[in-house]
This record gives structure tokens, sequence and C-alpha cells, in this order.
């Protein structure tokens, strides 16, 4: 194991750096993230900082932009003392090999071009390039979007799915927390044209910091605990994009009903998604199906018969936990599946996808059990 040991430097340099036999590591990735004070910002920069391939040297904040990331956050005293800096696309690019963008939506799709210009690679966080058309995208989003041109070059970062492209991507669009656990618990059933692609019904409860780092009346504490509560019922935004990743798995038009309620949890997602199977197989085929498909994925956890997956199993982790039961009275398969939504819904992902685009271990940064309780 490396050692970590702080050192000094330029006013705004970080502290911690990797250490192998007493003399500083040479060569590390230099990454920035730009909205580095939001949920995801933080929690890449905790997950980055047990990364032995990685130095974070730019942190980017219109809020906090002068002061020391450790006055802001005081847990992360003694870990990094980076000052949080403005915006400034050009001081990145001389800083930086890849951007981590964790910006709210409708942010990104301004900035990656210039980015984009100076060569770097480019994770952006957001919705801005998930989809693929930008008719879709005005429609969903009530926007234009400033760079349709890129969004048929931005790979979408599952990697599950598009591993070999995100190799050598420069724009990598992270899936949304949402997305990703409904993708991967119905990935092999489409693949294989096993189920009824016109009727999916999907209900997913999410914990509070899905709603981003906010002070709206609607995500206080007083209106979040002891209630559960639907949301966006019918048009919600991540619709479009479990649409057309699920349609290109199948090779034909996908619908789905999408209900996501707020649960008074801070992280976490569970989605029970309801399917027709076009043939009534076994469940053990289907299950056999599942662990051919996922055999070689690191952080994808099929449960055995009868175990039910729990938010709280998967807290802090980058793994998505699958479940497969057979409802033989309705005719319907369900499939249960768990994330926690900062990780592998968001950060974890994002990392996952930058350990694929420069050959470092893809579990590197991210080997970790649960926080449990």
């Amino acid at each position: 194991m490396r050692d970590f040991l702080p050192r000094g430097g330029l006013k705004g340099q970080g502290l911690i750096k990797p250490r192998v036999d007493g003399r500083i590591v040479k060569g590390l990735l230099k990454v920035g993230i730009i909205g580095a004070s939001g949920y995801t910002g933080l929690e890449l920069i905790r997950l980055l900082l047990r990364h032995p391939e990685v130095e974070i040297t730019t942190i980017t904040s219109e809020k906090y932009a002068g002061h020391k990331i450790s006055e802001v956050f005081p847990s992360l005293e003694g870990w990094i003392e980076l000052n949080y800096e403005k915006l400034q696309p050009r001081d990145i690019a001389t800083d930086c090999q890849l951007v981590f963008m964790a910006l709210p939506h409708l942010s990104s799709m301004a900035l990656v071009p210039l980015l984009r210009k100076d060569r770097l690679r480019i994770i952006d966080l957001s919705a801005d390039f998930r989809l693929k058309d930008p008719q879709t995208f005005a429609q969903w989003y009530d926007c234009t979007h400033a760079c349709p041109e890129l969004l048929s070059e931005a790979v979408y970062g599952l990697p599950e799915i598009y591993r070999p492209p995100i190799k050598d991507a420069q724009i990598v669009a992270n899936p949304g927390c949402y997305p990703t656990g409904i993708i991967l618990a119905l990935a092999p059933l489409l693949k294989e044209k096993l189920i009824d692609g016109k009727f999916i019904l999907v209900d997913s409860k999410s914990g509070i910091s899905g709603a981003g780092r906010k002070v709206e009346l609607e995500y206080q504490f007083c209106e979040c605990h002891d209630a559960l509560k639907a949301y966006q019922p019918v048009m919600h935004r991540h619709i479009p994009e479990i649409e057309q990743e699920l349609s290109c798995l199948a090779g034909e038009e996908v619908l789905v009903s999408f209900t996501p309620h707020l649960a008074p949890m801070s992280r976490g997602i569970l989605n029970t998604i309801y399917v027709k199977p076009k043939v009534e197989h076994p469940l053990q085929n289907i299950m056999e199906w599942y662990q051919n498909f996922y055999q070689n994925e690191p952080f994808i956890r099929l449960r055995g018969p009868g175990s039910l997956p729990d938010t709280r199993q998967v807290v802090g982790t980058n793994c998505c936990d699958i479940a497969l039961f057979w409802d033989k009275r309705n005719k319907l398969l369900k499939i249960i599946s768990v994330i926690d939504n900062l990780v592998k819904g968001a950060s974890g992902q994002a990392i996952q996808n930058m350990n694929i685009m420069y050959n470092f271990g893809e579990k590197t940064g991210l080997d970790t059990p649960t926080m449990y309780p």
C-alpha cells in the first residue's frame, strides 16, 4: 500500500501526494473538477484522493472562489488544500489533462467546445451530452443545444455497455443516476429480446442528494423527513435517455413508464421494474443470461434467489446489485436494482470511465466496501 504524506508547495497546491518508497511519484494524471462544491464534485474529490494515479490540480467554484476548500468543508482539512478558483477555460487547459464537469444541467454545453479545442479530455456529469438527437434534447430540456454537432461525438459513459468507445473518447457523457440502475437492470433482457419492449414499468426511489446541493423548500429537512413522495410521474427528463439506450440494446423502439420518488434518505436509489417476458422461461435460465452478460463486470453483483437488494448494501460503493423475481400469477418478471446515486450513479462511474480512458485498473480508487450501518 502506498503512503500518503503532506508536502509543501505554492499556495493553492494540494498537500497530499502519493509516495512510493519515500519518493514523490511523478507522471500522475492531472485532473480538474469544474463545479467542485456540489455533491458530485465533493464525491469526486473523496474518491480521487485515494486514487494512486491521479493528482487533483484544479477545483472551481464561482461561489467560493478564493477560499481554501478546507475552509468551506472542514472535513477535508489535511487531505487537500487547494483553493477554489473561478472557471477560466484556458487556465484549466494549462493545468489539467482531464476535466470532470460537475455542473448543473445546461451549464456544460457552452464550455465543452472551448475545452475540447485545447485537447482536454472531458467527462461531463450533466445531461448536456447524453442525448444524441438535438430535437429530442430541445423537446425535453426546453432549450436549443449550444453545440449539437458534438452530440454524436460524445460517448455515453456506461462502461458495461460502451467500454471500447469510452477508451478512446475525448468527451464522455456520464449517465444519469436513475438511467444507470434501470439500464443495467434491463440490458440482458433487451439484448436477448426476451421481453416486450413496449411494456416496461419502472418505480424508482431516490435519496434527497439526487436533487443536488440546493436550498429549495421542498428539499428542506422538515419537508422530506418521514415522507415519501412521487414527482414528475409522466415527463421526467431521464425518460428519453433511458429509452434511447434501451432502444439501442433492443434494436427497436422501447417505451418506458417511469415514476420517480423522493425518499427520506441521503443516498441511494432503488428501482423496481416490471416487464412482460415473451416466453415464460424458468427463472434459473434468466439468471444464467444475466450471469453470462455480466460475467466480467467488476461492479455488477447479481443476487441469489430470494435475496432482496437494499440501498444500504451499496452506499459508498460503485456497485449495482440486481435481483430477479418471477411473478407467475401475473406472468410478470420483476427486477430490483440498487445503486448509490452519488457513486455508481455519478462520481464513481465517472472515475470508472477515467480508468478505462487511461488504462488504469478499472477498480482503481473504487475498490471499497459499503459503509454499514
